[in-house]
C-alpha cells in the first residue's frame, strides 16, 4: 500500500512540474521584416505570436546582422537579353551590400540553379559573375522547379567550405543557419500549369515552391522581368500573380507589378537592401509535428502600429 501511495504522489508531482501543454514544444525561429516607415519594437514584450491559433511568448527578438545573412540572386536564364541594361545597377547593388553579407549569383536553367560561385562575402567577386541571360525561351523550365531544388539544397558558403566545389550542398532543414534571402528575377510564368488565364492561377508547382521555401526558412523577394518567349497579356498577369503568392507566403515582396519591364531595377534593389537591414529574428516555442517536415501556421502582431511581414508557415524546431 505504501508503495502504491508513493507512486501516486510521484506521478502527481511530475505532472505539476511538466505541464502537458508544453510537451513536444521546440525552439523555432522566423524572419520578420519591419516596414521601413515603422519603428521596430524595442523588445520581445511588444510582440505577440500565435502558432496554429495558440498564443506563444517570444523568447528572443534580435536584428539580422550583416555577418548573419545570406542573399541569393536568382536569374531566369530565359529572360530577354535586354536585361543587360540592368547589369550596372545589379553590380552596384552587390558591391554596395554591407560587409559580411554573403551573396550568391545563380541562373535558373532546366529546373535547377546553376551557381556562378558559392556564397561569398567577397562582393567584388560575386558582382563579376553577373552576365547576360541566355535568352532561350523557357530556359528555366519552370522558375518554381528551380527555386524548390535550390532551397532544399541550400549551398555551402565559400568561407565555411573553402575547398568545396560549388556543387556541394547540405540539407536545408538541418542545423542552425544564417538568415536566408532570395531575390528572384523572372517573369514568374509556370509553363507546366497550362493556360495563363486569370481563371487558372492555382499552380501545384508554385504551392510546392512556397512550402519548400517556408520549410527551409527562406524569405523570397522578386522583380518581374519579361521572358524571351512568353510575355505580355495573360502571361504578365499570371506571372505577377504567382510571384505575389510566393513572396507573400514566405515573408518577402514582389516589387514590380507592371505589365512591361521596369524602367530601372535600381529603386527595387534599394528597397530590397533596406528590407534585409530591417529584418529581425523572432524565437518562440512551437509544437513539434509527428513528421519532422511538418509546418505550422504563424502570425505576429505588434502592440504598436508597426507593420510586420513574416512567412505564413514555418517548420517547428528549425533552430536545432
Amino acid at each position: 500500500m505504501q508503495r502504491l501511495l508513493l507512486a501516486v504522489v510521484l506521478a502527481l508531482t511530475l505532472g505539476r512540474t511538466a505541464p502537458a501543454q508544453n510537451e513536444g514544444a521546440v525552439p523555432t525561429q522566423v524572419l520578420v521584416n519591419i516596414d521601413p516607415k515603422s519603428a521596430p519594437p524595442a523588445d520581445a514584450s511588444a510582440l505577440t505570436v500565435t502558432v496554429d491559433n495558440r498564443r506563444q511568448p517570444l523568447t528572443s527578438w534580435s536584428p539580422v546582422l550583416p555577418a548573419g545573412a545570406q542573399v541569393a540572386l536568382l536569374f531566369d536564364d530565359g529572360l530577354r537579353q535586354s536585361l543587360g541594361g540592368e547589369l550596372k545597377n545589379l553590380r552596384a547593388f552587390v558591391q554596395g551590400l554591407p560587409p559580411g553579407i554573403e551573396v550568391l549569383v545563380g541562373y535558373m536553367q532546366n529546373g535547377r540553379v546553376v551557381q556562378a560561385q558559392p556564397f561569398t562575402a567577397d562582393h567584388a567577386l560575386a558582382a563579376s559573375t553577373l552576365r547576360l541571360p541566355q535568352g532561350i525561351p523557357g530556359g528555366s523550365a519552370s522558375p518554381y522547379f528551380c527555386l524548390s531544388d535550390f532551397v532544399k539544397k541550400w549551398p555551402e558558403s565559400a568561407e565555411t567550405q573553402p575547398n568545396a566545389a560549388p556543387t556541394i550542398v547540405r540539407d536545408a532543414a538541418a542545423g542552425p543557419h544564417k538568415a536566408r534571402f532570395v531575390l528572384m528575377i523572372s517573369n514568374g510564368v509556370d509553363p507546366y500549369n497550362g493556360s495563363t488565364s486569370p481563371m487558372n492561377q492555382d499552380s501545384p508547382y508554385v504551392a510546392t515552391a512556397i512550402t519548400d521555401s517556408q520549410r527551409a526558412g527562406v524569405a523570397v523577394y522578386s522583380i518581374y522581368y519579361n521572358d524571351a518567349g512568353i510575355r505580355g497579356g495573360g502571361a504578365s498577369f499570371s506571372g505577377q500573380s504567382y510571384l505575389g503568392q510566393l513572396s507573400q507566403a514566405t515573408g518577402g515582396v514582389n516589387y514590380y507589378e507592371g505589365s512591361g519591364n521596369p524602367v530601372s531595377m535600381a529603386p527595387f534593389l534599394d528597397q530590397f537592401q533596406r528590407a534585409i537591414a530591417g529584418t529581425y529574428i523572432a524565437t518562440f516555442e512551437a509544437p513539434a509535428g509527428k513528421n519532422a517536415r511538418d509546418l505550422v501556421r504563424v502570425k505576429l502582431t505588434a502592440s504598436t502600429k508597426t507593420k510586420l511581414r513574416a512567412p505564413e508557415e514555418v517548420r517547428p524546431g528549425n533552430v536545432e
